[in-house]
């Protein structure tokens, strides 16, 4: 939480580094992110969306941030963006039983529709994601996948920096900066599921997402 000082409120600062376990799995990591208030994000959201799924899966999903229905049912992809990534995942033959799934930003980001009475999505800021970074960096740490699958920008600048863009840089599987040493986790980027409904070539864009993830099937 923010401070004072003599000249004015200290600035809220943007780091969920202190929040993070000293030690434990997922389980004691998705504990801790429950209290982060690493960026001021926390403030509106109803609280955080960690990851779920398997804490050994050889493939890491990770989009951008939760989604109105994922804020409320604390799991991540569980809205209509989700219902159209299992569909992709069966035509592409990943079991989705095996996967752990996350974001790169673990509260959601919005703007009231107050005639409408909702909530419309809000892309999350580079500060924002970095502030969250330490958690996906943690997750990755912890599952050590063979390979992270980046769905959208906001994922794939988290991981692959802010030049990252999705058409110049998808559907090709890459070494993974700052995996550390000794760890070969290779990243391959795609759109995310939502960019495929927002589509007006849905049926295009949809198939191009179902040959990425064949991509990513085939690599493992």
């Amino acid at each position: 939480m923010a401070g004072t000082r003599d000249d004015g409120p200290v600035p809220e600062p943007y780091d969920a580094t202190p929040f993070l376990p000293q030690r434990g799995g997922i389980p004691a990591h998705r504990a801790a992110a429950a209290g982060c208030q690493g960026c001021p994000l926390h403030r509106d959201a109803t609280g955080t969306v960690f990851g779920r799924g398997d804490p050994h899966a050889r493939l890491m999903l990770v989009g951008e941030q939760p989604g109105d229905q994922e804020d409320r049912e604390a799991v991540p992809f569980v809205g209509p963006a989700g219902r159209l990534l299992s569909r992709a995942l069966r035509e592409a033959g990943i079991d989705e039983e095996g996967l752990y799934v996350t974001n790169a930003v673990k509260h959601f980001k919005f703007t009231e529709d107050a005639t409408r009475k909702r909530r419309i999505h809000k892309a999350p800021s580079l500060r924002e994601t970095l502030a969250c970074r330490p958690w996906l960096m943690a997750e990755l740490r912890l599952v050590s996948p063979e390979l992270v699958v980046t769905l959208g920008a906001t994922a794939g600048r988290a991981l692959l920096g802010p030049s990252f863009r999705v058409g110049a840089d998808r559907g090709v599987p890459r070494p993974l900066p700052d995996a550390g040493e000794g760890t070969d986790t290779r990243v391959l980027a795609t759109v995310h599921p939502s960019a495929v409904l927002r589509a007006r070539d849905r049926d295009d864009m949809y198939a191009g997402l179902v040959a990425d993830l064949r991509v990513a099937a085939d690599a493992l």
